[in-house]
């Protein structure tokens, strides 16, 4: 997929949150500012769990949760050093119910999870458009 600005990377969120079914783990990589966040925004508003204006950057809180038809965790762990950073905050218990759950900066996860897992890379252009990577393996 490739988007051209915010509008659209959002509505290619929506349009992949309709083949989302929970539980589903769901990394969102790419380097600062390639638009993981505004993807997120689409994905959780495509999930119905909130508005699109109500979804922001989880950068300082680290994790936030959406209720709706189907629970949305979103979390963000640039700001986590290691493994005992991560082990702090819980995560294994997002587990206990079929949720999706978006993680930015995925490189930093070394949780275990059994469930499916979808990888989603952006990648800004030299245009200023995004190329959105897919990898459902």
């Amino acid at each position: 997929m490739v988007t051209r600005s915010a509008e659209e990377t959002i509505r290619a969120g929506r349009e992949l949150a309709g083949r989302m079914r929970p539980p589903l783990l769901v990394f969102l990589s790419g380097e600062l500012g390639s638009g993981k966040t505004t993807l997120a925004k689409g994905i959780v508003a495509g999930l119905g769990a909130a508005r699109e204006e109500d979804v922001t950057s989880p950068t300082f809180t680290l994790i936030h949760e959406f209720s709706g038809p189907c629970k949305v965790y979103h979390i963000d762990l640039y700001r986590i050093e290691g493994a005992q950073d991560l082990a702090t905050l819980g995560l294994d218990d997002l587990f206990s119910a079929p949720a999706v759950v978006l993680v930015e900066w995925p490189e930093k996860w070394s949780l275990r999870s059994d469930w499916p897992l979808l990888r989603l890379r952006l990648e800004p252009q030299e245009d200023s458009s995004r190329k959105i990577i897919v990898d459902a393996s």
